[in-house]
Formats: structure tokens, sequence, C-alpha cells
């Protein structure tokens, strides 16, 4: 058996084309985003597991820029304890990995020019990534200005693309897809003032074919739909869920009824 059979044998790669299909079905898709540091809190971090898990979740995003080794198996092993919802590691460090995920984002910052984030951590975590047959999404990563100075930028030494540059980022978003990346996800950064705009969504949908991810600054319900409406296939949530739990069935609701009104 040669390396590429082996290599696809021993890969169970669903979490793309189950992404892929809904994208073309026009579903739109909704992910949880847990930050591995929470793990080491169950008490809070449970009710929104089960919360996810009894209701329209797509899938469970772990990860973040600044993550101590060890916590994102921990991370997941307890995010697999309260739901069956697919794990999608979202590294920021090529030791932000865990072979009991479902899937693994294989992010490139794009967005930036530090070779660490567009190729280096990637190196370092591909034999074993190829070793345990976890699959992993090639990812275009944007980071957008959002009103703040964010982690991310700050760890990965780069600038976001400034928000009033829609051509810009549609420009670096196609690149993406024309290197190959299967996703482009655009990040205003955890926490941001601002969310990734209406505007912006519109004009890189529209240069691409590949699913488009849109994260940060969605902290309410009418920003989740105005991120759907725009564009965005699948959107992110993470810390606005975990400060209003009842956050998450307003943004469901609106997931359902536009899925249900296609």
């Amino acid at each position: 058996m040669n390396s590429l059979e082996k290599w696809g044998k021993n890969s169970m790669n669903h979490i793309y084309p189950t992404i892929v299909k809904k994208q073309t079905s026009a579903k739109k898709m909704l992910a949880v985003l847990i930050d591995p540091d929470k793990a080491h809190d169950q008490e809070s971090l449970t009710p929104l597991l089960e919360k996810c898990q009894d209701s329209g979740v797509d899938f469970i995003f772990v990860g973040g820029s600044r993550v101590p080794e060890g916590y994102t198996e921990k991370a997941v092993n307890v995010i697999k304890e309260h739901t069956h919802i697919p794990v999608l590691l979202f590294p920021g460090h090529s030791n932000q990995i865990s072979q009991k995920a479902d899937a693994l984002l294989f992010l490139s910052l794009i967005s930036g020019r530090n070779p660490e984030f567009l190729i280096g951590h990637h190196i370092k975590a591909a034999p074993q990534l190829k070793k345990w047959g976890l699959e992993s999404i090639p990812t275009g990563y944007i980071l957008i200005d959002g009103g703040k100075i964010t982690s991310v930028a700050a760890v990965s030494q780069t600038v976001p693309l400034p928000s009033d540059e829609p051509k810009l980022i549609a420009n670096t978003a196609l690149a993406g897809q024309f290197l190959g990346m299967k996703l482009i996800y655009l990040e205003a950064g955890s926490g941001a003032l601002e969310a990734v705009s209406s505007q912006i969504i519109r004009q890189v949908k529209d240069e691409l074919e590949i699913p488009l991810i849109v994260g940060g600054g969605i902290n309410t319900a009418d920003k989740a739909a105005w991120a759907w409406a725009a564009g965005a296939d699948l959107i992110v949530m993470g810390n606005s869920l975990e400060r209003k739990p009842a956050l998450l069935e307003e943004v469901l609701r609106i997931k359902e009824n536009y899925n249900n009104n296609l």
C-alpha cells in the first residue's frame, strides 16, 4: 500500500464534505468557539455545552491565541463528555492539537506576512497530523480590523487588514482560494468592538466558490442575522454566549427560520 492509499484509508474525512453539502444547499451553519482555558471551569462550561447538545449547533471549535500545552486535549475531552457535536480544532499554535478531535482547521494567516503563521507551525504539526490521520482542512485565515488590538494580532505580530478596504480583503480571499484553501475564515478577533461588516462579507462571498466562515464581534442576534444574510455560510460565536446563554437560543431560532424558508 502506498503512502497516499494509507493516508486515505486512515483519514475519516467527513467534516468538510458536510460543510460543502450545507453550503451548496444554502443551509446556514453555527459554530460555538470554546477557549481551552475554560475546560478548567467545567461548572460554568457544562451548561453551555448542554445547550449546544440540545439545539441546532453544527460544530464546536476549540482554540485560542494563547493556550498552554495540554489544555486543548483536556477541552476536547470535556466537550465530548457532554455533547456528540463534531469538534474542530481552531489552533493558534502547533501545540494546540489533539487526536481526539473530529477535524482541524489547518489555518494559514494569509492576511499577514509572518512566515510562522503562514507555514511555520504547519511544518511542525504536519507529521503528527499524518500519523493520526486527523482530517485537516486548509483554511485561509484573514484578520480584519475590529476596532481594537486583538490577541491574534499581538501573538501573530501581524497587522489586520483595514475594514474600509473590502476590495483588498476580497482579493486576499480569492488568492487563498487559488492557493488551494478549502475554506476562507474572516475574523475580526475575539472581543472585537466591530464585527466584520455586511459589505465585506458580501464582496468576499461574490468572489468565492468555497465556503465562507465569519467570526469575531458577533455578539447579538441581529449581527448573526446580518452576517448570514450577507453571505456567511458559517458564523462563529464564543464569549458572548458565555456571558448571555439565552443568546444562543435567539441565534438558533434565526438559523432555523432561515433554513426552513429556503
